[in-house]
């Protein structure tokens, strides 16, 4: 592609753009007064995981500052929803885990708006949002390396 207007690159690009604003609007709407996408993405991904991550470990997993997840953890730590802790073999670092009421606020928040989603990948069809998702996790993947 050494087109630098390549229209299918451009194309490509304004749809994912559109769908990823779209979609955040549709989560931002359901979930539970107070809490925000980056708060669920931080849930959710400790819930998946289901092991302590630094806190460095998530802002390089949410490709975002220090300070942003800094101020992201104390929002949740304030909410009770994880449970932060030194590191016994270096107390410079710190342990973040998800508590069980960030569980229950995740599994809430996940109730809240898994209904709209489901809907909308039933009415396109579940064959081609399986035919999509690799195409999808490839560019995801190729945007990572970036």
């Amino acid at each position: 592609m050494s087109d630098s207007t390549d229209p299918l690159a451009a194309a490509l690009f304004a749809e994912v753009f559109m769908a990823d604003q779209l979609a955040r609007n549709v989560v931002s709407r359901a979930l539970p007064k107070g809490m925000e996408i980056s708060h669920f993405s931080v849930l959710n991904h400790l819930a998946h995981i289901a092991e302590e991550r630094t806190p460095a470990q998530l802002a390089a997993t949410f490709h975002v500052t220090r300070g942003a997840m800094t101020n992201t953890l104390s929002k949740l730590v304030w909410a009770g929803h994880v449970h932060i802790r030194p590191d016994w073999d270096d107390a410079r670092r710190k342990f973040v885990a998800i508590s069980p009421a960030g569980r229950q606020a995740r599994d809430a928040a996940l109730a809240s708006f898994m209904p709209v989603i489901a809907d909308v990948v039933r009415d396109i069809g579940a064959d081609k949002v399986r035919a999509a998702l690799p195409v999808l996790r490839e560019l995801r993947l190729r945007l990572e390396e970036s």
